[in-house]
């Protein structure tokens, strides 16, 4: 961690234990509609902003809603989780306050909006140790590319080479290292077909946070 004054971390299946109950919302939600749910369908969503993933959604399955009426009916489903029952992973708390002592910047690149951050952060104790929050709605690209990332980096007033990222998909960990940083590749069950790509294309790898302490 030479030289390193920033760590920004990306949210579902990095720090918190999430990407199960995505995968629930995606089931109920297509349920509804009379369609099957897919592992494909899920991954190719996961990357993208709420906007470009709803998007996806109706063009994909033809679907008659507008994309602020999908993004609204997936916040509603969401929101009960974020706010009481989705935990952080295995010694979370425990590093971030390792990197604080430090004196490094926190920061989180997210695809969630500002209303699942707070509630899911507060309630697991944790909101208070970031010093800037950047949501993928405020860029035009999604995690395939830097923007959020270079953003991130900008709002902790510093250099992307100053920076770690802590991503968990392959997508996310190329467009960190296309915009300059280095690169922690969190493992996670659900990318765990991806896991031998993140692990060559990143700085360094974690499967439990208490192995960086």
């Amino acid at each position: 961690m030479d030289g390193i004054k920033g760590a920004i971390f990306d949210l579902d299946g990095t720090l918190l234990d999430s990407l199960s109950v995505w995968e629930q919302i995606d089931i109920r939600f297509l349920e509804k509609r009379g369609i099957a749910a897919t592992k494909e369908y899920t991954q190719a969503v996961t990357p993208l902003g709420f906007h470009k993933a709803a998007e996806y959604t109706i063009t994909k399955y033809g679907l008659s809603e507008s994309t602020e009426e999908v993004i609204t009916e997936w916040n509603r489903m969401a929101q009960k989780a974020y706010a009481s029952e989705i935990k952080l992973k295995p010694n979370v708390k425990e590093y971030l306050t390792h990197l604080l002592d430090k004196g490094v910047k926190l920061g989180v690149a997210t695809a969630l909006h500002q209303e699942s951050i707070e509630s899911v952060l507060k309630n697991n104790g944790i909101y208070d140790m970031f010093e800037s929050f950047t949501m993928l709605q405020e860029v035009s690209r999604g995690k395939g590319f830097p923007d959020i990332y270079l953003l991130a980096a900008q709002k902790l007033s510093l250099l992307p080479e100053e920076c770690v990222v802590y991503e968990d998909i392959l997508t996310a960990v190329k467009g960190a290292k296309s915009g300059g940083f280095r690169v922690c590749g969190v493992y996670d069950a659900y990318a765990g077909h991806e896991w031998d790509q993140i692990v060559a294309l990143s700085d360094f790898t974690v499967k439990n946070f208490a192995e960086l302490m």
